[in-house]
């Protein structure tokens, strides 16, 4: 919940290859306080069966930057793994993004809600509602 002194950050993920959300995909939060200091890291969550974060840590006041690292390797390994298990493997890559990082710029008193669009070879994201 954003204040009059911080904001507040949500996320989702959507698998677009399946048009389905993203299950279980650790997302850590990291702030850091002007372009030119350090990144802390806050804590994080994994997306609940709607694709969705809700655990995420509060930030700190004085917060300007804000960074949401989604560890996507081992939802795509695990994704790949149900649809082969009668085929023989055809990747052992496990995938094309291993980590999604997504940095942003952000203000006291607002929320910020950055969806995650993602599929096994691109991704996009956008700042929601």
């Amino acid at each position: 919940m954003s204040t009059d002194t911080t904001a507040s950050v949500s996320t989702h993920i959507l698998d677009t290859s399946i048009g389905r959300p993203a299950a279980a995909v650790a997302v850590t939060l990291a702030a850091r306080s002007g372009s030119d200091a350090p990144w802390v890291t806050l804590g994080g969550s994994a997306t609940d069966a709607d694709g969705r974060c809700k655990e995420l840590p509060a930030l700190p006041e004085g917060t300007t930057h804000v960074r949401l690292d989604f560890e996507t390797e081992a939802y795509f390994f695990n994704k790949q793994a149900e649809a082969q298990q009668d085929a023989p493997r055809v990747r052992d890559s496990g995938a094309f993004f291993p980590e999604v990082a997504i940095t942003f710029a952000v203000v006291p008193g607002e929320h910020y809600h950055v969806p995650l669009l993602l599929n096994p070879f691109g991704y996009s994201v956008y700042r929601g509602s």
